[in-house]
């Protein structure tokens, strides 16, 4: 008779178990859901208030966090864990896991620091530490930015915070650098003349500041030419590559001869 009692409150026990893990589980689930839909809405609020994306898109990640934060705690209040011991065990061992979590916290406060000043926003295109790319969106601790090869960088906000970071968008303006070489021999007047006509011929280049076209450099092999063309941020790469290929082709088409490395060496007898 012992036993079968012991076997009842056994299983009474483990159908009470079973049945607060199942609400418990289905408490973190409906909190899940209501983070993500939490989440949507904070940011619609903040871009509809603010129409700034990267301060939505920091303030929904942060809603969405304290949602799961607050379903964790109904979940494990749930299956009847007294959360005030809890709280007491998780800060007896805050002081070991605050070493631990100091570049959680230092990246957290690098986010808010980036939204208040506001060094870049949403589409700009950032260089700093050897990575370079445009933002799409600022987490609670990182911010993301996907390169032009289209690789998606997570980089910690610390880091931007604490690094140089060089923003070629904020002006809306970029100049290109381009370098030419051609033959000692080559008419230098020919060859600017070429030149000062690609840049005026391509509607990508603005007049103002006007194009700087002159000779550069005296090099071993060959005369250095320059060429500083303005233009906006958003048309720099493609004026890189369109420029780079009219200017061989006019030259090859008017016989302005770009020369290869070389060295005469004289022997004396």
């Amino acid at each position: 008779m012992e036993w079968k009692n012991l076997a009842d409150q056994l299983f009474a026990w483990l159908v009470h178990l079973g049945g607060n893990l199942a609400l418990a589980g289905l408490i973190f689930f409906a909190g899940w859901q209501l983070a993500k839909l939490a989440a949507r809405l904070a940011k619609r609020a903040v871009k509809r208030a603010h129409g700034d994306p990267l301060v939505a898109g920091f303030v929904a990640s942060m809603v969405k966090a304290l949602v799961l934060l607050m379903a964790a705690v109904s979940a494990i209040a749930q299956l009847e864990i007294n959360i005030t011991s809890l709280v007491a065990a998780l800060g007896a061992a805050g002081l070991t896991a605050s070493f631990a979590l100091q570049g959680s916290l230092s990246n957290f406060v690098s986010g808010v620091q980036i939204l208040f000043t506001k060094p870049f926003k949403m589409g700009d295109y950032l260089s700093f530490g050897g990575y370079e790319g445009t933002v799409k969106r600022i987490e609670i601790l990182y911010t993301v930015l996907a390169t032009f090869d289209n690789k998606e960088v997570i980089v910690p906000n610390s880091k931007i915070t604490g690094d140089v970071v060089v923003n070629f968008t904020s002006n809306g303006t970029r100049r290109l650098d381009l370098s030419y070489g051609v033959a000692y021999d080559a008419d230098l007047q020919a060859a600017k003349a070429i030149l000062v006509r690609l840049a005026e011929q391509d509607g990508r280049v603005l007049p103002d500041p006007a194009p700087v076209i002159a000779v550069g450099e005296l090099k071993d092999s060959s005369v250095t030419l320059v060429m500083k063309l303005w233009c906006r941020q958003e048309a720099y790469w493609d004026l890189y590559f369109a420029m780079q290929e009219a200017v061989k082709l006019a030259f090859d088409q008017t016989g302005v001869r770009i020369p290869f490395p070389q060295l005469d060496v004289h022997m004396d007898r």
